[in-house]
């Protein structure tokens, strides 16, 4: 089952909580970003998530109408067809939504959904991203329980973003200052509106420093050492365990993060990273080398011709999945989801 069903999600959300590793949540714009996401999990043996932020919706809905939802449903059919010839499971998902798009974007994806589900079928996607950090909290977690209540009767996993991270993604931006750091305030908060599970699974979304985009180690002040802080307040608060993780945390913003910052997030309780800035880079790296390359032969340079051999997309194409392909396999080793699939 290379889409996984609502309960094989669970599952792996959970294996990965227990076995102390997250899966790289891949954002792709494309068939071809697909298939290196794809191809990358396979060589890695790493089961993992694939994800379209709104920015990517419009673009798969094609620079003449732009719409989202059309580019969403359009590539997420395709995956259900295309993933089936790699020996791995993907869940779809998608990535931020801020407030001024959800009527655009994940309201009628879920409306999508509800009416898959309805009529015996599994979700479209198996998750959905709401990213409510430039509202006030109270306003931030009222839609989530909304969200959070339709999601769960279409057996979807909602994502929500409770407090900012910085740097810019898709139009959402944020300063890079110390309102960067989710409180255990916050996070009981949270709890108090979403429950713990009873009212719906969801994914949170904390923030300990992080910051979208690209930056170099030492640029930006990662603790991930808060969201054990954050656990421990919430475990405390409800009775649970010493030891509890009571949340699913996703990791934004990763770029640039040392190894020992991604274990010490990998301990205390992600299950999801996020990445974007790399796999951009490396797809788009390859195809750069060919072009300085090959100037004359892709370009009719002088009146000349060029060679078809090495303009044709397909050329160059190759180059691109392979090289992304390549780092989604190095993101699965860093997360140690590698080698983890589902059998």
């Amino acid at each position: 089952m290379p889409i996984a069903t609502p309960e094989v999600y669970n599952e792996m959300l959970d294996r990965a909580k227990a076995g102390k590793f997250a899966y790289p949540a891949i954002n792709v714009t494309s068939t071809q970003t697909l298939h290196a996401a794809l191809r990358g999990f396979a060589e890695a043996e790493s089961d993992g998530i694939i994800q379209m932020s709104t920015g990517g919706a419009e673009f798969l809905g094609g620079q003449h109408n732009k719409d989202m939802v059309t580019g969403a449903v359009a590539l997420a059919e395709f995956a259900h067809i295309v993933a089936e010839k790699y020996d791995v499971t993907v869940a779809l998902h998608t990535d931020h939504c801020p407030k001024d798009k959800l009527d655009g974007y994940v309201r009628p994806l879920l409306a999508v959904s509800e009416e898959r589900v309805k009529a015996g079928r599994n979700p479209l996607f198996q998750s959905h991203m709401w990213d409510g950090s430039a509202e006030t909290l109270s306003d931030n977690l009222s839609i989530a329980a909304e969200l959070l209540e339709r999601a769960r009767a279409a057996k979807i996993i909602l994502e929500v973003e409770i407090t900012p991270t910085g740097g810019e993604e898709d139009g959402v931006s944020h300063e890079i200052n110390d309102s960067l750091y989710t409180t255990v305030d916050d996070a009981v908060r949270t709890v108090e509106a979403l429950g713990l599970g009873e009212k719906g699974r969801y994914l949170l979304a904390a923030s300990f420093g992080n910051v979208h985009g690209v930056y170099k180690p030492g640029n930006v002040v990662l603790r991930p050492e808060l969201l054990k802080e954050l656990n421990e307040g919430i475990a405390s608060k409800y009775g649970q365990p010493a030891g509890s993780k009571p949340f699913n945390f996703v990791f934004h913003g990763g770029s640039g993060s040392s190894a020992e910052e991604i274990a010490t997030a990998l301990e205390n309780g992600v299950v999801k990273m996020n990445i974007d800035t790399d796999t951009q880079y490396a797809f788009t790296r390859p195809v750069a080398d060919h072009m300085f390359r090959n100037y004359d032969g892709v370009l009719k340079v002088d009146g000349e011709v060029g060679n078809k051999k090495t303009y044709d997309p397909r050329t160059w194409g190759k180059l691109a999945e392979a090289g992304m392909a390549a780092r989604v396999v190095e993101a699965c080793g860093h997360l140690r989801s590698a080698g983890t699939r589902i059998k």
